[in-house]
């Protein structure tokens, strides 16, 4: 068995030194030891964290980053940002979602992401046509995590409707289609893959309660549970202002209200975004049970709103951090705007801390770690027994971290919002894929994620 001796370790119980960690063949770890020494161990020399969860990724949105920073001729939102998401994904081959995908996982893995939810909804060519493999999109994203040892749990979107009520959707979203006898078959097709693997969970994700009917968001569980009835299941969910509005007018309750009331909302569910929430909603979400998928700077970015983070995880609400649609990757950031749009609103400090004489670093992380391992279906998220073997090592050289120890080494890792990378390696399964803070295979994946915009932008 391989055996890690981690200097500083954050293990569940707080930090340790000279920690002993031994890993099995599956990438596992097997055993966990403080206070020991290993002349023959890996060492890694520094602050060591466990791996986050990237809960919600739509990777191809990471080449059209920055691509949506210039005024229209009128007021600006989400959705005139949505229409330039259309026309960029109308142009994309399976080539391209491969090459973005790579380039975007090393990128997270960088990052201090160790496995990534693909909520995946392009599925088909640009006219609506089917690939002869209906799979071949899922195939690419597949592929470029297994590139960049990235661990995936792949969302397969259900998309069917262009709003509420059953609208018809518009000529500019028939990549993303499917009935639900095809989102079926297209499950079935790709559940071998994931079989067997410590790394990889298939789940769902119906896109919206706009996209689909209730019958078919029924289908589809029942679809999904007959693989594995304790398989993730995401959606979008009250981002804007606008959809609570048409969900009112719709069946006479909110969003989250209305999916609540369904009685199938539990711990294998994420709720992402849940920007707009009543306080009944803020406390009836944190009860279920459900991971609420907070994507901070996406959210920034599109002006969606702020979560009530304090009221929810004061009532023992889970939580996770995604990226989302990839204006930033950087769990880092992610975490410190998290608290900062707290802090903006109430005009005080500290706020997520939990309490008295309490890190608030650790306290974002361990909540994102937790509730991001829950939300992707992994064995991640805390360096313990029986979780996968991810390691982030920090750069204890870095100048924000001198002389840092325990829980100061989250609080200056977020908070200090250093340009310098702060991430030395990351191991995902006792292998690594991130040295002296760069991808292993970053120039590759860099020159082809390069060729790919030139051709894509310039043509």
């Amino acid at each position: 068995m391989p055996r890690f001796l981690l200097r500083h370790a954050l293990l569940p119980d707080g930090w340790h030194d000279d920690v002993l960690v031994t890993v099995d063949a599956a990438g596992r770890i097997a055993s966990v030891a403080p206070d020991q020494s290993a002349g023959d161990a890996i060492l890694l020399d520094g602050p060591v964290l466990p791996g986050l969860a990237n809960l919600h990724s739509h990777a191809f949105q990471r080449a059209m980053a920055g691509l949506a920073e210039r005024s229209g001729p009128t007021a600006d939102s989400f959705w005139t940002w949505r229409e330039t998401m259309y026309r960029f994904a109308a142009r994309l081959a399976p080539a391209d979602i491969e090459a973005i995908a790579s380039q975007l996982y090393a990128e997270m893995l960088e990052a201090g992401f160790t496995a990534v939810a693909e909520f995946h909804y392009v599925h088909h060519q640009a006219d609506g046509t089917r690939y002869d493999d209906p799979a071949e999109l899922s195939w690419r994203i597949l592929a470029a995590a297994e590139a960049s040892g990235i661990g995936l749990t792949h969302l397969p979107v259900l998309y069917r409707y262009g709003g509420f009520g059953r609208r018809e959707p518009q000529p500019r979203q028939r990549r993303f289609l499917h009935d639900s006898d095809a989102f079926a078959a297209l499950l079935h097709k790709l559940a071998p893959a994931f079989r067997n693997r410590h790394d990889r969970r298939l789940g769902i994700a119906p896109h919206s309660l706009r996209a689909v009917s209730p019958e078919m968001l029924q289908a589809a569980i029942a679809a999904l549970d007959g693989i594995d009835a304790a398989a993730p299941v995401h959606i979008h969910i009250a981002e804007q202002l606008a959809e609570v509005d048409e969900s009112l007018a719709w069946s006479g309750r909110r969003p989250v209200e209305w999916l609540l009331d369904q009685g199938v909302v539990n711990g294998r569910w994420c709720l992402v975004h849940a920007t707009h929430l009543t306080s009944g909603e803020t406390l009836r979400l944190a009860q279920s049970g459900a991971v609420a998928g907070l994507c901070p700077t996406t959210e920034a970015n599109l002006g969606d709103g702020l979560f009530p983070a304090m009221d929810y995880m004061a009532a023992g609400g889970a939580i996770g951090i995604g990226s989302d649609s990839h204006i930033s990757v950087d769990a880092a950031e992610d975490l410190r705007l998290l608290e900062y749009g707290q802090r903006l609103f109430q005009r005080s400090r500290n706020l997520l801390a939990g309490g008295p004489d309490r890190s608030t670093g650790r306290r974002l992380f361990e909540a994102a770690a937790a509730g991001g391992a829950q939300a992707v279906g992994q064995p991640m998220g805390a360096i313990a027994a029986e979780r996968r073997a991810d390691f982030v090592l920090l750069d204890g050289e870095a100048p924000a971290l001198a002389a840092r120890r325990g829980d100061a080494v989250l609080d200056s890792w977020i908070f200090c919002g250093q340009r310098r990378p702060m991430i030395r390696e990351v191991w995902v399964g006792g292998q690594r894929v991130v040295e002296q803070g760069r991808h292993l295979r970053a120039g590759e994946f860099a020159a082809r994620y390069r060729q790919t915009l030139r051709r894509l932008l310039e043509e």
